[in-house]
């Protein structure tokens, strides 16, 4: 089936709900960059040509923050809400979100009910999984005409692969990244997060790079330092990076080892302007085919099993987007999954002795 006669399906199922969409609209903050894009072309243009509803999109550095700040004070004016899984959990906690219903989703493409089509930990009470993406390392390969870096390790090997890295300022994102670089297996990374010998280790290895390391704060940033020449390995968002290399054609590659996957969801605040628009989009944009569309413009896995069958090539038509997926089996082996619980619990301790190394006291 084409994408514009699943659209037309998809037409016909919310039309068959007597969802009421004259002038209707549902704003939706997200993350801005290419990942913005990918959800315009996949998720809000067929969405508004299924119900005439309008999307207008917010892009953040981070949609979380936002979100804060409205609920704080009393003035929220976003619908739904792009967020980390961890902290859609924290919200919904604190009694910030609508809960869900996963049985009210529509079933896969393939028959499959919602409840089962789901990929493991992409659904929470308030939550609904869209994609898995990764934190991975990316390298200037116009840098290393003799030897390329293949490993976590040698990211922190300044002698042998000389200049400057990019980081994240997040204890969250550098030190697993640290732990697996000094041989940590990645099943073991939140074990030794819970302990205090575990986290000196991760401190100790970072202490070996945190001369030349440049931080940065926002998605964009990372494949801005690489183009700019101003480090010339660094993490970097998946999509970001596969966007660079492919779409614009710069000298970039990435390294698997040692990626950290997590799975964004889209959240509802209980407060949204415009609820029943909102519970209407977050439905449509988590199907099988928008999920598996966003892939033709990004190389974010989507979370819905039946969607992986219908990935296929990137816009460019020439490009198999298979290999570039963060939950590709072979990008996997040394993955670390997001674990939103341990953050939950340990979020506070951990960011504040990172900031603190930081600040160099």
């Amino acid at each position: 089936m084409s994408y514009t006669s699943r659209t037309l399906a998809l037409t016909t199922i919310l039309a068959g709900v007597g969802f009421a969409a004259a002038a209707q609209e549902v704003n939706v903050v997200s993350w801005g960059g290419s990942y913005e894009v990918s959800q315009v072309e996949a998720y809000n243009r067929p969405f508004t040509e299924a119900t005439g509803i309008k999307v207008n999109m917010i892009a953040a550095d981070d949609p979380a923050s936002p979100l804060k700040t409205q609920i704080e004070a009393r003035n929220v004016t976003g619908d739904v809400f792009d967020l980390a899984m961890s902290d859609a959990i924290r919200l919904c906690d604190e009694g910030a979100l609508v809960e869900f219903d996963l049985a009210d989703m529509p079933d896969g493409a393939d028959g499959t009910p919602a409840t089962e089509d789901f990929v493991e930990g992409s659904v929470s009470d308030c939550a609904i999984g869209n994609i898995v993406w990764g934190t991975v390392i990316s390298f200037d390969t116009t840098k290393f005409a003799d030897a390329a870096p293949q490993t976590a390790a040698d990211f922190f090997d300044t002698e042998n692969f000389p200049g400057k890295r990019g980081l994240p300022k997040s204890a969250k994102r550098t030190l697993y990244l640290a732990l697996i670089a000094d041989g940590a297996d990645a099943a073991d990374v939140y074990d030794l997060l819970a302990t205090e010998e575990g986290v000196d280790r991760a401190f100790a290895k970072l202490d070996q790079i945190k001369n030349d390391v440049v931080w940065w704060e926002a998605g964009a940033q990372p494949v801005q330092l690489l183009a700019d020449g101003e480090v010339v390995m660094t993490t970097v968002y998946n999509g970001r990076i596969f966007d660079a290399m492919v779409g614009e054609g710069k000298p970039f590659e990435v390294i698997w080892d040692g990626q950290y996957l997590e799975i964004n969801s889209f959240v509802i605040p209980n407060d949204a302007p415009n609820m029943d628009a909102a519970l209407e989009y977050v439905k449509f944009a988590t199907g099988t085919e928008p999920l598996a569309g966003q892939a033709r413009y990004i190389s974010y896995g989507p979370v819905r099993v039946s969607s992986a069958p219908l990935v296929g090539l990137y816009q460019d038509d020439e490009t198999e987007m298979a290999p570039h997926m963060p939950s590709a089996p072979e990008n996997m082996k040394t993955a670390v999954m997001d674990n939103p619980e341990f953050w939950a619990d340990h979020d506070a301790e951990l960011s504040e002795r990172f900031n603190s190394w930081l600040a160099g006291s």
